[in-house]
């Protein structure tokens, strides 16, 4: 009898557990990164690393962050390299210590428990010619550096902290009074307003006749390095390499903008955290530039500018390159504080093509899905494809289409007026942006000041753009501003502002199925001389045409 019954409640446990693996199968399978997505994406590669291991104690690392470990990377990455590569395991402990050289075929693995702090000493760091915010100068060499490589990984549990703090100005609009006195305490300088704080005297010079963080009028590397310490670096620079991986770790604290890949084909960024003080300038998450067959996926970001950001050089520097970022897919991130959610530009003067966003959540983000540009930037923006993004508490634009980008941020913008309108033209050229051929579809918003804005240039008008399954509770409905092809459908507004939509030099829009809570918007705004083809025969609300508008332009 015993037997008999140890036989039955082992055949039920092979039952439950062959069960068990069945269900898990049946989750992992069914989701696809690949799933959806609207155009031809190759499978990204992933690094191929050597079985080899080392342990970075095995080559004297001391715990405790009073001892700085430079050394030890260098020479357990060295010892690798000469066996063809493989992993450096970083065990539990904080370790101090200067800028990390990448080579191939390298998989540097924090476990659980790690902490990697980058030194505060900036002599560490000497300055090398790179490229930053889409321009060619100098800066001071990234905490974690590697250029011309292949196979390289992150992975691990551990964290990466660049010490951003020894680095960044800071604004005392974006700190407590107590959390101003601190820094103010702590030593550095203070602007002639007395509203910023900056780390060091060069610093202060070295931001005078800045560009954003650039100086282009400086030329020879001793004019650089006379203002050392305004030249922050982004906290992990890999640039012009192939297949790139990080799988796991906390990148936080950065100089600059935290992870900026540059030139990489074959590029995963999966089941990371990225974290930034709210307050930090240039505080972004991850900046992928010129790259080509990325997915980000599964990951979270709360940072003090642009969460998930696609790039590709910046006016004349980012044209000559002429490398475009191509075949993206960003799936399944959340966002916390930042800028953007996920932002295209504005450094954008190669181009951008082939985007999928899906399956998104931001939460308190300054603005949800934002893509900007300007003047001069050139390049092409074409080809994306956007859906089920989730937003809630966004205190800007949910949505953001802004072709006058001045370098602030949709909240300053808006605290000093608003977006620009103008109807100036000028002569289209290399230099013109354009933006294109984009579908934006199930998407739902909870609390934004703004549902849509979409603003083109009279010259250059946004054009094709679909926005589709719209739900949004917002202050203000849809903005629409030199663009020409826009189509809206299936949308549901509960807004508080008069005017559901305002429209200014639209042409071939069309408006369908949108319904707007009881008693509140219920008019729509046309105006400017350039307005043609506009359908809203599905639509009864109150409509408002300005004297500029040519006759037969508004179909109802």
């Amino acid at each position: 009898m015993k037997t008999n019954r140890l036989n039955l409640f082992s055949l039920a446990m092979a039952i439950i557990l062959c069960l068990s693996l069945q269900n898990a199968n049946a989750q992992s399978k069914s989701y696809d990164t690949y799933a959806n997505v609207e155009f031809k994406m190759p499978k990204v590669n992933e690094p191929v690393i050597p079985a080899n291991k080392v342990n970075l104690k095995d080559f004297g690392a001391v715990n405790g962050g009073y001892v700085l470990n430079t050394k030890a990377f260098a020479d357990a990455i060295d010892a690798l390299s000469k066996k063809g590569g493989g992993k450096l395991i970083i065990p539990p402990g904080i370790w101090l210590t200067g800028p990390i050289i990448l080579k191939s075929n390298i998989e540097l693995h924090a476990e659980t428990g790690a902490l990697i702090k980058f030194s505060t000493d900036k002599t560490l760091y000497p300055i090398i010619e790179t490229s930053f915010e889409g321009l060619n100068t100098w800066r001071c060499i990234s905490p974690i550096y590697g250029k011309n490589l292949e196979n390289v990984a992150f992975t691990g549990n551990g964290v990466w902290d660049g010490s951003g703090e020894a680095w960044r100005q800071v604004k005392k609009s974006k700190l407590t009074d107590e959390q101003w006195k601190k820094f103010v305490a702590s030593g550095g300088v203070l602007n002639e307003k007395k509203d910023s704080w900056y780390p060091s005297e060069q610093y202060l010079k070295g931001a005078k006749g800045a560009d954003q963080n650039v100086r282009p009028d400086l030329k020879t590397k001793e004019d650089f390095e006379a203002i050392h310490d305004f030249l922050r670096p982004v906290l992990v620079s890999i640039q012009n390499s192939k297949r790139v991986l990080f799988d796991g770790p906390v990148f936080q604290n950065s100089p600059a903008w935290n992870i900026h890949p540059l030139l990489i084909e074959d590029l995963i960024v999966r089941n990371v955290t990225v974290r930034n003080p709210w307050f930090s300038q240039n505080g972004d998450g991850l900046d992928v530039e010129s790259c080509k067959n990325v997915v980000i996926e599964n990951s979270s970001f709360d940072v003090g500018d642009d969460a998930i950001c696609i790039k590709s050089g910046k006016d004349k520097d980012g044209r000559d390159r002429g490398v475009p970022c191509e075949n993206i897919i960003v799936k399944n991130n959340i966002v916390y504080h930042g800028h953007g959610g996920v932002t295209v530009g504005s450094e954008m003067s190669g181009g951008v093509k082939n985007l999928h966003v899906s399956n998104c959540t931001f939460m308190g983000t300054d603005v949800g899905l934002r893509f900007k540009s300007t003047r001069g930037r050139g390049g092409v923006v074409e080809n994306i494809f956007i859906s089920d993004v989730f937003m809630t508490d966004i205190p800007s634009q949910a949505i953001s289409f802004d072709l006058y980008y001045g370098g602030k941020s949709i909240a300053e913008t808006l605290a000093e007026g608003g977006n620009t309108v103008t109807t100036k033209l000028v002569p289209v050229n290399e230099e013109t942006p354009q933006f294109k051929n984009i579908s934006i579809k199930n998407i739902t918003i909870r609390g934004a000041q703004q549902a849509v804005f979409l603003q083109g240039l009279p010259e250059m008008n946004l054009e094709n753009i679909e926005i589709s399954n719209l739900i949004a509770k917002s202050q203000k409905g849809f903005s629409i501003i030199d663009a020409n092809g826009i189509k809206i459908s299936n949308v549901k507004l509960d807004i508080e502002a008069k005017n559901a939509f305002e429209m200014y030099n639209v042409q071939n829009l069309s408006l369908k199925t949108v319904e707007f809570n009881p008693g509140s918007a219920t008019t729509i705004t046309i105006d400017g001389g350039a307005s043609k083809n506009i359908d809203l025969s599905s639509l009864s609300k109150t409509t408002t045409i300005g004297k500029d508008v040519p006759k037969k332009a508004v179909k109802f």
